[in-house]
């Protein structure tokens, strides 16, 4: 269970409401988290909710509601240390065919995006963030059982203490209601590799 108190706000949005059990954010419009990589510009403005935590095996789970509706609208999960170093999963809305499942990674200032394709009707997903020592993993799944991976990835700053939680965001003139519950962290349910010996030194 995670406690109210737990949560801190990076960038507050104008509308919003935190239980013990449920959270609520009405997205501002043209807020968004981006930088540099094949578009150009820097976004850095979408409000964030997290906790800090010094602990080296754990996972996060969340379920996300969404009404998106515009183009880019998005709401998930991050991990934001500070404007150049953050992840963030999430659907993206597209169109009223499609939205991109997916993921970005930005390590000193440059952020990559990886995605997937998938029916405009989905409005709801679970995601689990997990972190074994260094290293970080984002899964999602539609009905909060059955998890699959969508990013392992190193975050090159996120060596100590980090921060973790949600977000949402209208990156164009746009505002919607995510509804964030289900939240808990539990023990690292990302499992250490089986498979390949390591190289020898």
């Amino acid at each position: 269970m995670i406690t109210k108190t737990e949560w801190k706000w990076t960038r507050e949005p104008k509308e919003y409401s935190i239980s013990e059990d449920r959270i609520e954010i009405i997205t501002n419009p043209y807020t968004d988290l981006w930088q540099r990589t094949y578009y150009h510009f820097r976004n850095d403005n979408a409000p964030l909710l997290q906790m800090k935590t010094t602990e080296k095996f754990f996972s996060f789970v969340v379920k996300t509601k969404f009404e998106s509706k515009m183009r880019f609208d998005q709401c998930g999960i991050v991990m934001y240390l500070d404007s150049e170093n953050w992840l963030k999963g999430s659907i993206e809305y597209e169109n009223e065919e499609f939205q991109h499942l997916g993921s970005v990674v930005t390590n000193n200032g440059y952020s990559d995006w990886a995605t997937t394709e998938i029916d405009a009707r989905i409005k709801s997903m679970w995601y689990r963030f997990s972190r074994r020592e260094d290293d970080y993993c984002i899964e999602c799944s539609e009905d909060g059982k059955k998890f699959k991976q969508m990013r392992v990835c190193h975050i090159y700053k996120a060596t100590g203490e980090i921060q973790f939680g949600i977000y949402a965001c209208s990156p164009e003139a746009s505002s919607f209601k995510a509804t964030f519950t289900n939240m808990e962290v539990t023990e690292c349910k990302w499992l250490a590799h089986d498979g390949q010996a390591p190289d020898e030194a």
